[in-house]
């Protein structure tokens, strides 16, 4: 299969599996630096770690290998626009948003669904990106709201739980008693 046509099939495949949508950040001596992304996952509990996955070339993800931490912003339905502007090649993005710093010294995003500050712990190659795990080193609150999810190129949200159901196994994944099941 030539190499354009695998790609251009493997988004297709793939963008039938629906990703939340983060905000990978860090700062240095030079400021603020940060990207989107939907390559991200928890991975363990105990020790609780995190994954992403940054493009090879990219700039923030060389700040990131040389300051050793990170901060995952979870983004909320409602922060479309700043999914938008972190996925903008240039953009000016910490000038348009509202931040604070984690104890890290990474930006943690105003209105973000909830925050995880992370120390690099290891990094494997991957293709054309790297997989990074992080330790998870302080977690954020959480807001009540939906978040925000990318499914076949688009942007899209959960529909509202009810407060009647009980929650779904799968709703507990991370927290099943048994996770030998699942693995």
């Amino acid at each position: 299969m030539p190499r354009e046509r695998g790609s251009r099939d493997f988004r297709r495949v793939f963008g039938h599996f629906g990703t939340g949508v983060t905000v990978i950040t860090t700062a240095d001596a030079e400021g603020p630096a940060g990207f989107a992304c939907q390559a991200f996952a928890p991975l363990s509990l105990d020790p609780p770690l995190v994954l992403f996955c940054p493009r090879n070339g990219s700039e923030t993800w060389r700040r990131i290998a040389r300051t050793g931490f990170f901060c995952v912003n979870i983004l909320a339905s409602d922060q479309r626009d700043v999914s938008r502007l972190f996925g903008t090649p240039g953009a000016d993005r910490f000038t348009a948003v509202e931040w604070s710093p984690a104890p890290s010294g990474a930006p943690v995003l105003a209105g973000a669904l909830t925050w995880a500050d992370c120390r690099l712990a290891d990094v494997h190659p991957g293709g054309d990106h790297a997989i990074v795990t992080g330790a998870v080193t302080t977690l954020g609150r959480c807001r009540d709201i939906a978040p925000l999810l990318f499914h076949r190129s688009r942007y899209t949200t959960t529909a509202p739980a009810s407060p009647y159901e009980p929650p779904e196994v799968v709703d507990t994944l991370l927290s099943w008693p048994r996770h030998t099941d699942w693995i």
